[in-house]
């Protein structure tokens, strides 16, 4: 009921615009004649609209570039030592510039100071010409005509004029020393809105619009000034949004279910308000959200401790709820912000520690900063979006925004995971360690059960790895599977080191199974006061499931032939997931393949692990695993190969004789 409740809700934030959409619109019949109550000023919103958009477009502050005015002056200053060298020697093979006779026998007699005050006025004229800018598209007729006024000052001298235009002609053609400037493109667009903005003005008593007529985008836009236009729930869209809200709830739980089927009902209730979560801050900052802050951590922490899939059906859904139209940028913002929370989804199950996953958090915000500041920066020159909208600090802004909740997110995981129920794939791996305090305390009182856990682990990880199930939660189950055990250590064969058996002097199989029992009991306790992970704590009762104590069974059967078989069956439940499945079956097994002779070949090793697995599937522990007849398959497979790794032959080494080795 929870989880449908958290759809719901999720289904009322996505289509919570739609609930007051105004009764009228630009282009209906006005059913009464509307009069102003009170003068005002109404600013008219579709054409400022129009306006914010044609001045993106086309509005672009450029400034003069300190550092190419340099380059193109050292360019000049080249040509000129080029003509004086050329003049000087009589070498005129490669000039710099084309010389009449005229102009080559001018050149030759301006020589000494007259020769450094032509070059400096000629440098002077080209600083006073980049000084109001350079176009790299003007023609070379005007550029040449422009020269000729900056060089005015050498009218004396038709000759001199001529030669120094065409050095500054050389120099300049083609280049340009201007550079947009986003912050002043941006104020002054935002300025020229301000001077120019569309002003309605409407004194008291005004008719606004008549009946009968249709409603302009000006007439709309006083009417709602004066609040004139009433909302109401425009029930067809509402309900198809509402609609695909819940269905795409629905859709994300069953991904979530599909990829894990271990998830509980409050597992599917967080991913839900999460999802929740998000449309609510989508609703409350509107077009201020950033896609970046808003998807990509989520989305990176349910690829944590829910897996890829489950996070990325969550992302395809928050993506697609955006709850107000997008324009060109907020489109943009959405699809890159998509596709770095896509790239945080994948990568997130290869984190095995709690340094990695900052890491790659640190990576992720790295990486979103350059894709969308490139990303951007492709837009503008393509026209897609306006360069006066963008300012240089807003994705350095998100970008930072986006890391420091993901960072905050990381640090409240393991409270997250505590309260929720989950775990991640670190958290798994710390409590695999087994310096763990019941770790350490079932290799100090229980050697043997912890030997026997050891083998165990062996068996259900390599099981695991065959047919792609969770390794890392196989083997921190198949470590805690026996912490019961703890709580009457002596009870069990493997801790029995003096030869003394409780059950042979307590003779009495039906106490004898309860004890057995107990082992189960008790180590959920434990489990649940060393606050495990659900799911780690599901493998102690899971890996007995609901089987029958053999011995004790036949036992009681000799003491009283009327005896219930219920009273020598554990209590379950069975396997609920393919991770339990494999870890009961490898528990079966350790015992039966350790106690094989070293000459038993691989093909009764192979009958022997493949007649347990039948007798689980006869008794029905295996229904609810989850595991088909091909991955058993690929599990007795396993099985034997960590066998065959147990009992390889080694080389027998020579002892020396005794008498040999104390002379």
């Amino acid at each position: 009921m929870a989880v449908v409740l958290a759809a719901l809700l999720v289904g009322i934030l996505s289509s919570w615009p739609l609930l007051r959409e105004p009764v009228l619109a630009v282009g209906a019949i006005a059913e009464q004649d509307y009069r102003a109550p009170a003068s005002a000023q109404v600013i008219d919103r579709a054409a400022l609209q129009a306006r914010r958009s044609d001045l993106g477009l086309r509005t672009v502050v450029h400034v003069t570039d300190s550092q190419q005015n340099l380059l193109l002056k050292s360019a000049l200053e080249r040509s000129l030592g080029e003509l004086g060298r050329s003049i000087a020697t009589d070498d005129l093979a490669v000039p710099p510039i084309d010389l009449s006779r005229e102009e080559l026998e001018d050149q030759q007699q301006l020589q000494g100071d007259d020769r450094q005050a032509w070059e400096q006025e000629v440098l002077d004229a080209q600083q006073r010409m980049l000084a109001q800018g350079l176009v790299a598209s003007i023609s070379e007729q005007s550029l040449r005509s422009a020269a000729q006024q900056q060089l005015s000052a050498l009218s004396e001298s038709k000759l001199q004029q001529q030669v120094g235009a065409k050095l500054l002609v050389r120099s300049l053609l083609g280049k340009t020393n201007l550079r947009a400037d986003p912050d002043l493109t941006r104020k002054l667009t935002e300025k020229l809105l301000n001077q120019n903005a569309e002003v309605i003005q409407v004194k008291t008593g005004d008719l606004i619009v008549r009946r009968g007529e249709q409603i302009s985008s000006r007439q709309f836009d006083v009417l709602d000034h004066f609040n004139f236009v009433p909302r109401r729930l425009q029930l067809e869209n509402w309900a198809w949004r509402f609609g695909e809200a819940v269905l795409g709830s629905w859709l994300v739980v069953q991904v979530a279910r599909r990829w894990n089927p271990r998830l509980q009902p409050h597992h599917g209730l967080v991913l839900l308000l999460t999802m929740a979560l998000v449309q609510g801050v989508k609703l409350w900052l509107r077009a201020a959200v950033s896609p970046l802050a808003v998807l990509v951590p989520p989305t990176f922490l349910l690829a944590e401790v829910m897996g890829t899939g489950t996070a990325l059906g969550w992302l395809a859904l928050a993506s697609a709820l955006w709850p107000f139209p997008m324009d060109n940028m907020g489109l943009l913002r959405v699809l890159v912000a998509f596709l770095v929370a896509a790239i945080a989804a994948l990568t997130a199950g290869y984190q095995r520690s709690r340094a990695q996953l900052l890491q790659t958090a640190t990576l992720l915000t790295l990486a979103a900063l350059l894709l969308q500041m490139l990303t951007f920066r492709v837009a503008e020159q393509m026209r897609v979006v306006s360069v006066g909208l963008l300012s240089s600090g807003e994705p350095l802004g998100e970008g930072l925004v986006m890391g420091a909740i993901l960072l905050l997110g990381l640090n409240l995981a393991p409270a997250l995971e505590n309260t929720c129920g989950l775990v991640s794939r670190s958290r798994l791996l710390e409590l695999a360690d087994l310096q763990r305090p019941l770790l350490r305390r079932l290799s100090r009182e229980t050697p043997g059960t912890f030997e026997h856990t050891l083998m165990i682990c062996g068996l259900a990880e390599e099981g695991a790895r065959a047919i792609g199930a969770d390794v890392d939660l196989v083997r921190t189950g198949s470590l805690y599977h026996d912490i019961g055990k703890l709580h009457r250590p002596q009870w069990f064969i493997e801790n029995q080191s003096d030869g003394l058996n409780p059950h042979e002097l307590l003779n009495d199989p039906w106490t004898s199974a309860k004890v057995l029992q107990a082992h189960v009991d008790e180590g959920l306790r434990m489990a649940r006061r060393a606050r495990l992970p659900q799911s780690v704590c599901d493998f102690i009762p899971e890996h007995q499931g609901t089987m029958r104590m053999e011995y004790f069974w036949h036992a009681a059967r000799k003491h009283d032939p009327m005896a219930q078989e219920k009273d020598f069956r554990y209590r379950g439940p069975t396997p609920r997931s393919r991770e339990t499945g494999i870890q009961m079956l490898a528990d079966g097994c350790e015992a039966a393949l350790r106690s094989l002779p070293p000459e038993v070949g691989e093909g009764e090793a192979h009958a022997t692990v493949r007649r347990i697995v039948d007798s689980r599937i006869r008794d029905g522990q295996l229904v609810q695993s989850g595991l088909s007849r091909m991955e058993l398959e690929l599990v007795v497979d396993a099985f034997v190969k960590v066998w065959k790794r147990m009992h390889h032959h080694r080389i027998p080494y020579p002892i020396a004789p005794k008498d040999i080795i104390t002379s």
